[in-house]
């Protein structure tokens, strides 16, 4: 046997082991491909494999169209939207965004969000999502139009996050000519209502001797003179709060002594309209870290409601209690109640209940809403309880102070604020 013969033997048979190889290896990877779509035969695998590959090419069309549509209705919305990447880096920002930061459109994609905004406090406000989930703020951008814009950020479900930008700078602007007007307003107020107060105390002096129809009729300028100059102090109030211009003196508050003075301050007012003030209090809580009088202050509003609204012959309850990381404080009254659907919107400015089932006891409907500003600025929560008919609870919590122990004397009778309504 010679050499030709001898190589062609052997490059048939390496030919033969590759062609046994290869239907081994078709062999096994039909099997697997059998195993993992259950047909019955290579036909029926072929099939499944062809539906396959068309359900993948039909998924990946929705979804090109599905980022399509996202792209364009961001683009449509007024408010700036950012999506950030893991490491904070610019991986979207819709058309907004570039107008509300005045950046040139397209050119904060690929970079890190301080050399988008600018500002190390939105960076910060993303980290802070990063970690729990949602941060939010308010800054003005240090842009030529010095906006202030509103800030929302949410951590992404798959990575990164979301950055919503809203520009609320005319909001912002009309809500300080409100407060200036208000302000003026109850300014321009208080000179005439104090001189007509005065002449009416004046006048009821000199009618001493006249007719009881008449010295009634004064009577009632006194009352309702009192009411107005109630309604401009509580509107300025109520104004200051909201606006944030009130600054809050805080330091460690005992609520079970606020709850002693304030109802020793109104036990009078409640013995003139035959009522008593009972008292439900422990010994001693934990701290609430606080403004004292501001505090005191939502405890009379809430007193002086339910002495107003009760009826003769009851008892008011004021209570206090510690709680796990808050201190409770209530007022319960055996008056005429609150009906179920007007509990949500009691504590609105100017909200009054039913006129018709409180003749003659209306108020300004600015006490309570006094009381839950002041209640929310300290991190707590109010709230009220009540059937119609069966009395009313109102309840406020304050969160309890990281230090030690209240050192201090129970405040005097005048501290607080003035009675709401």
């Amino acid at each position: 046997m010679d050499t030709v013969e001898i190589l062609f033997i052997v490059a048939l048979a390496i030919l033969l082991g590759w062609a046994l190889a290869l239907a081994i290896s078709r062999g096994r990877m039909l099997d697997s491909l059998r195993d993992a779509t259950g047909a019955a035969d290579a036909d029926d695998i072929e099939r499944r494999v062809r539906a396959a590959l068309e359900e993948a090419e039909d998924a990946r069309w929705n979804a090109e169209q599905t980022s399509h549509d996202t792209d364009y209705l961001t683009e449509l919305l007024t408010a700036g939207v950012v999506r950030l990447a893991d490491d904070l880096t610019v991986e979207f920002a819709n058309g907004a965004a570039h107008v509300m930061l005045e950046r040139r459109p397209g050119s904060m994609a690929g970079r890190s969000a301080l050399e988008a905004f600018v500002d190390a406090r939105i960076e910060g406000i993303a980290r802070t999502a990063m970690e729990f989930g949602s941060s939010n703020g308010e800054l003005t951008v240090r842009s030529n139009s010095g906006a202030t814009v509103t800030v929302r950020a949410r951590r992404s479900p798959v990575s990164g996050v979301w950055l919503v930008l809203e520009d609320v700078s005319e909001l912002r602007r009309l809500q300080r000519m409100r407060a200036e007007f208000i302000d003026n307003l109850s300014h321009e107020l208080r000179t005439p209502l104090t001189t007509i107060s005065l002449l009416a105390e004046t006048a009821a002096r000199d009618a001493e001797s006249a007719s009881p129809r008449l010295r009634d009729r004064i009577s009632k300028i006194e009352v309702e003179t009192g009411h107005l100059t109630q309604m401009v102090n509580e509107l300025l109030d109520l104004s200051r709060i909201e606006s944030g211009t009130v600054r809050l003196l805080l330091d460690d508050v005992d609520l079970v002594k606020v709850a002693q003075t304030t109802s020793e301050r109104l036990r009078l007012f409640a013995e003139r309209q035959g009522l008593r003030i009972d008292l439900d209090l422990p010994d001693r809580v934990s701290p609430v870290r606080g403004d004292e009088d501001r505090l005191g202050q939502v405890l009379v509003n809430l007193l002086h409601n339910a002495v107003k609204f009760s009826p003769n012959g009851g008892a008011v309850v004021v209570g206090v209690r510690e709680d796990p990381g808050e201190v409770r404080v209530w007022v319960k009254d055996p008056g005429i109640g609150v009906p179920r659907a007007d509990l949500a919107r009691i504590f609105e400015r100017f909200y009054k209940v039913d006129r018709a089932r409180a003749r003659g006891r209306g108020g300004t409907g600015l006490g309570l809403s006094i009381a839950r500003h002041v209640v929310e600025s300290h991190g707590g929560r109010i709230w009220a309880e009540s059937e119609e008919g069966s009395g009313s609870t109102f309840i406020f919590t304050v969160p309890v102070a990281p230090g030690g122990p209240i050192s201090g004397d129970v405040p005097g009778p005048d501290a607080g604020a003035d009675a709401g309504s």
